[in-house]
C-alpha cells in the first residue's frame, strides 16, 4: 500500500476482516464442531501456477519406459539432447526413486531430474512421498465415461483460472470459499482458546484457497507482514525526524476503530481495516523475536516466502495458534515452448527452497508437525508440441514432512501408452485416478478434521471409496 486508502490496505493485507464484529462478523456464525486441535500442526500449500509438467518431473528410468516417452515426445527429448551423456534427461543422470513399493509398477522404475537433488534426499530419508495422477474429479472417470459423458465432469477443464480455482475451492473461478479455509473454519469452531487471526496465512496472492466462512486470510509477504508504506518508508514523507509526528498521526488514523461513521456497514469496515493494521503490527513484533535459522534460504521469491512461513511457525506460541494453513505461490510453469530452458530452473528453485524449509523446521524441532504439499492448475499433455507442452489434466505431486509415510509412491503413474484408458483421446492428457478431494482429505485427516467435517469441506468425497490415501501417519 502506498497511499491513504483504507480499503486498498484492507484488501491488500487480507488481514482486515479477521476478528471483525458487527454485521460482517455475525454473517458467518456457525455451530461448533469437534476437530482435534491438540498440539500444533501446519499445512503448507505450495501452488505451482501455470500447470506443472508431471512427465518432466517424475521421469521414467527403465529403458522401455524411457524410450516409450521419447517416442511420444521427440521434440522435447531432442531439445534436451537426451542421447548426450551431459543431458539432465539422460537415464544415467536421473536420480532414482528407490520407493518401498516399486514392485507395484510391473518392473517400471522412476526418478527425479538432477536439479531436484534436495527433494531426492528427502525422499530417500522417508520424509517425502510422490502422489501420482491427481486432479479435479466429481466422480471416478475413465476414457470411455469421459468421452461419452456418462459421468459428471469438472467444468471448464484446461482453463488456467478455472482449474486453479477448482484445485483450491472445488469449483470454477468466482467461488468464494476454499478447502484450506474450510479446514481452518472447522478448527476455529472447535478451538475457542487459540487466536483465529493467524490461522490462515498467505505469502503469495490472495487466492480463494484460504478463504473460509470464519477464517480470513492474513497477508505476509516474503519480507514478513505488510505495513503502511507511508509510515514505514521514510522517503514518502521525508527522511528526517520532523516528520515523525505526521507518521505517528497517520498510524493512529489507520488504527482508529471509530471514524465517526453513522452507517453500520461503514462502521464495520472501519473496525475491520483498523484491526488489519493492528494485527500486522502484532505479527511483525512477534517475528522480531525469531532467532535466525542456520538453514540458508535461497534469495528467490519461493525461498523468501518459505522463510516467512518458517518464521511464522517458529513464533506459533507467541501468536497463540494450534493449527495453521499456509499458502505459497510461484509461477512460470505454463511451458508451451522453450521448456528445456525453464523447467530445470524452476524445479531447481523448488527443490532448493523446500530443502531449506525442511532444514529450518528440523532445526527448530517442528518438522514432525508440518506437512508441505504441492498443487498446480493441471498437468501437461503427454504429447509435446515441439519444444513445449499444452494444458493437461492429471498430474503428479509431492508431500513432505516429518509425519509423511515417505519413500513411497501413492496413486498412479501410468505408463506412456496413449492407447490406455488412463488418457484422453486428444493430446494424451492424463485422466486423474486420484481426486483433489481424496488428496485433500488425507491432509485434512492428519490436520485433525473428523469424517463429518471432511464431508462438509469436500462435498464430492463421498463419490470415492478411498478417503485416505495413506501418505500421512
Amino acid at each position: 500500500m502506498t497511499g491513504l486508502n483504507r480499503r486498498h490496505f484492507m484488501l491488500g493485507t487480507a488481514a482486515s476482516f479477521a476478528g471483525a464484529s458487527g454485521i460482517l462478523g455475525s454473517l458467518t456464525a456457525r455451530p461448533a464442531h469437534a476437530a482435534d486441535t491438540t498440539g500444533y500442526k501446519a499445512l503448507v500449500c505450495v501452488f505451482l501456477k501455470g500447470g506443472m509438467d508431471h512427465a518432466d518431473v517424475i521421469l521414467p528410468l527403465d529403458v522401455a519406459s524411457h524410450n516409450a516417452l521419447g517416442d511420444i515426445r521427440p521434440g522435447i527429448f531432442n531439445a534436451y539432447n537426451v542421447d548426450s551423456s551431459d543431458s539432465s534427461r539422460n537415464r544415467q543422470n536421473i536420480l532414482p526413486l528407490e520407493a518401498s513399493n516399486n514392485g507395484d509398477f510391473g518392473g517400471r522404475s522412476f526418478g527425479l531430474p538432477p536439479e531436484m537433488a534436495g527433494l531426492h534426499s528427502a525422499f530417500d530419508a522417508g520424509e517425502m512421498a510422490v502422489v501420482g495422477n491427481v486432479g479435479p474429479l466429481i466422480e471416478p472417470t475413465d476414457r470411455d465415461s469421459f468421452e461419452n459423458r456418462s459421468v459428471a465432469r469438472p467444468a471448464r477443464l484446461f482453463s488456467h483460472n478455472d482449474q486453479q480455482s477448482t484445485w483450491m475451492s472445488l469449483d470454477v473461478e468466482g467461488e468464494q470459499i476454499g478447502w484450506g479455509g474450510r479446514f481452518a473454519d472447522a478448527v476455529i469452531a472447535s478451538d475457542t482458546t487459540s487466536n483465529p487471526l493467524y490461522s490462515v496465512v498467505t505469502t503469495g496472492s490472495n487466492d480463494v484457497f484460504l478463504s473460509g466462512e470464519q477464517a480470513r486470510q492474513f497477508r505476509a509477504s516474503g519480507d514478513g507482514a505488510e505495513g503502511l508504506d507511508i509510515v514505514e518508508r521514510r522517503g514518502f514523507l521525508g527522511g528526517n525526524s520532523r516528520f515523525d509526528a505526521a507518521r505517528s498521526g497517520i498510524q493512529s488514523f489507520f488504527e482508529s476503530q471509530d471514524l465517526g461513521h453513522t452507517g453500520l456497514y461503514a462502521q464495520d469496515l472501519s473496525r475491520a481495516s483498523a484491526d488489519g493494521v493492528v494485527n500486522s503490527a502484532t505479527f511483525r513484533a512477534a517475528l522480531e523475536a525469531v532467532v535466525p535459522f542456520s538453514a540458508e534460504f535461497p534469495d528467490t521469491s519461493l525461498g523468501r516466502q518459505l522463510r516467512t512461513v518458517a518464521e511464522t511457525i517458529d513464533v506459533r506460541n507467541s501468536l497463540n495458534v494450534s493449527r495453521q494453513v499456509f499458502y505459497v505461490t510461484t509461477g512460470g510453469y505454463d511451458t508451451h515452448s522453450n521448456q528445456v530452458n525453464s523447467i530445470p530452473r524452476l524445479l531447481g528453485e523448488l527443490s532448493e527452497a523446500l530443502s531449506a524449509f525442511r532444514a529450518a523446521m528440523v532445526e527448530r524441532n517442528a518438522w514432525q508437525d508440518v506437512t508441505v504439499f504441492t498443487a498446480s492448475d493441471f498437468g501437461r499433455t503427454t504429447i509435446d508440441n515441439g519444444d513445449g507442452t499444452d494444458h493437461g489434466w492429471g498430474g503428479h505431486h509431492f508431500v513432505l514432512g516429518g509425519s509423511v509415510n515417505g519413500q513411497a509412491i501413492y496413486g498412479d503413474l501410468p505408463p506412456a501408452d496413449l492407447s490406455s484408458s488412463r488418457y484422453t483421446e486428444s493430446r494424451g492428457r492424463l485422466i486423474p485416478s486420484v481426486s483433489v478431494e481424496q488428496y485433500a482429505a488425507t491432509l485434512g485427516s492428519w490436520f485433525g478434521l473428523n469424517a463429518g467435517e471432511l464431508d462438509v469441506a469436500l462435498p464430492n468425497l463421498a463419490q470415492f471409496s478411498e478417503r485416505d490415501l495413506g501418505f500421512l501417519s
